[in-house]
């Protein structure tokens, strides 16, 4: 594991590369507030360097100059910060940006005048790299970062939540990237066991039997296909004297094909459909690691969707743990099966709040993009988790439920059918079908992270190709909220 640490702003320098903040102006770029050691160490010559190597400042402008020498530390790297090194969420780009062009130094040393929670962030998403599965990988050198920041207790507090915070997204990165013939229902129970475990938190982990018995008609509908068979886990923290009760639940499909209806194209990504449980189970461990003064119980339920002679069918009727009945209109709109079972238990625990965390539609993307999370639910947890996500530099955008979009999904021989038969409006329509299974005054928030959770492009500032983390800051941020703090 990669330490992080603070050293005073005027010490000397150790590290085998420095990555300095520029900033971009009317007047050309400048160095950010910070640098004055790694200046002074090459002759107040480096703004010129920089200039003379063709670094702007502008936002994911990422710049190396070799020492040659003439300093105790072999390489400066310059990330572009923007106007304004106070801007937390540029920093983390910036800083992530840089180190993600340093794996390959042992130690980095960052002499930036910026919040230092923001840098330790960046810092170490920006170095994450998944290389578990290469036989002849050369692993990352890094081993340790230093932070140019006096270690106030300010300071101090900031490094620890931002690590936190990094290792659980990171820990979101490492479930979403595990290929599917590794990571399937019984062995993700597990590894959401050894995660807990760490915190002493609570598990319960409930298999096709107990399912059966619980009557989870929609979780064991979905897995009936697959050979690996499904799962319930439940992660619990419970601190004394919590502030409300947070219920979180995520949609765990080990790898969706679509089942019966089967996809067509672009199934490889479908590992990453587990994205929503990945997230719930880190942040619930993360708000453990903080001491949040708020009870959590994680509900992740955990398929595999599959085509085979087993599988559930369009047309079929299932009876929900709920009691609510669902006619399948296509078996490729399974996360929301699951989910609804999930949430149901989740209900029984009498929650103050409910946030729910899924790939859910392909509708999202269509909609906002590859990077901006959908949020759904009673307009006032929706607004207020959409704050929290946007404030910690993750995109959330409220959208609304109409209701007579509820239309769409009568059935005539089911309560409710999973699908509508039209193309639009279908990342509304995931959360209009979630909507029938909330309880009236209950404040509760889908988050639809579709897009988000796999990054199919380039890696980017601290975001690499893959796996992201989506929503575990969000998550962490809004339990942060509701806690008061």
């Amino acid at each position: 594991m990669t330490s992080v640490s603070l050293v005073d702003p005027s010490a000397s320098i150790t590290a085998d590369a420095v990555v300095v903040g520029i900033l971009s102006g009317s007047n050309g770029p400048r160095l950010a507030p910070g640098a004055k050691v790694v200046d002074a160490a090459l002759g107040k010559r480096l703004a010129v360097a920089l200039k003379a190597a063709g670094a702007t400042g502008k936002p994911d402008d990422v710049v190396k100059i070799p020492t040659l020498g003439l300093a105790p530390f072999a390489l400066v790297v310059a990330c572009g910060l923007g106007p304004d090194a106070r801007q937390a969420e540029q920093v983390r780009r910036g800083v992530g940006a840089a180190l993600r062009v340093l794996n390959d130094h042992r130690h980095v040393h960052v002499a930036i005048d910026a919040p230092v929670g923001a840098i330790t962030e960046g810092a170490l998403l920006g170095s994450y790299t998944f290389d578990t599965y290469k036989s002849s990988a050369t692993k990352p050198a890094l081993r340790r970062i230093t932070v140019a920041a006096k270690a106030s207790a300010g300071a101090t507090a900031q490094l620890r939540r931002a690590r936190v915070v990094a290792d659980a997204v990171i820990a979101a990165r490492d479930l979403v990237n595990t290929p599917p013939n590794d990571l399937y229902p019984e062995t993700f129970a597990a590894r959401a066991g050894d995660l807990a475990a760490a915190q002493q938190l609570a598990v319960e982990v409930l298999d096709p039997r107990a399912l059966a018995r619980g009557k989870f008609g929609g979780i064991l509908a979905v897995g009936s296909g697959s050979t690996r068979l499904p799962r319930l886990v439940r992660i619990t923290y419970r601190p004394p004297r919590p502030e409300a009760r947070i219920a979180l639940v995520g949609k765990g499909i080990t790898f969706d094909s679509g089942g019966l209806n089967i996809k067509t194209a672009n199934m490889a990504p479908m590992k990453s459909d587990m994205g929503g449980a990945a997230a719930v189970i880190a942040s619930t461990v993360a708000a453990a690691a903080l001491k949040l003064p708020v009870e959590i119980i994680a509900t992740v339920p955990m398929a595999e969707n599959m085509p085979s002679g087993s599988a559930y069918r369009p047309s079929d009727v299932l009876r929900m743990r709920s009691g609510q009945t669902v006619e399948v209109s296509d078996t490729d709109a399974e996360g929301r099966l699951v989910l609804a079972d999930a949430i149901a238990r989740a209900l029984e625990d009498e929650p103050d709040y409910l946030i729910e965390t899924s790939t859910l539609t392909g509708a999202q993307l269509i909609a906002l993009g590859p990077r901006v999370i959908g949020a759904m639910g009673e307009p006032g947890l929706r607004d207020r988790v959409a704050a929290a996500g946007n404030a910690v530099g993750e995109a959330v955008w409220a959208m609304p439920l109409p209701e007579d979009l509820r239309a769409a999904l009568d059935s005539p021989v089911a309560d409710i059918a999973s699908l509508t038969g039209e193309r639009w409006s279908g990342m509304l329509v995931g959360g209009i079908f979630l909507a029938d299974f909330m309880p009236e005054g209950l404040p509760w928030v889908h988050l639809d992270i579709a897009g988000p959770a796999w990054n199919m492009a380039g890696a980017r500032d601290y975001t690499p190709k893959g796996g992201t983390g989506a929503a575990v800051r969000t998550i962490i941020a809004a339990a942060e909220d509701l806690a008061g703090r």
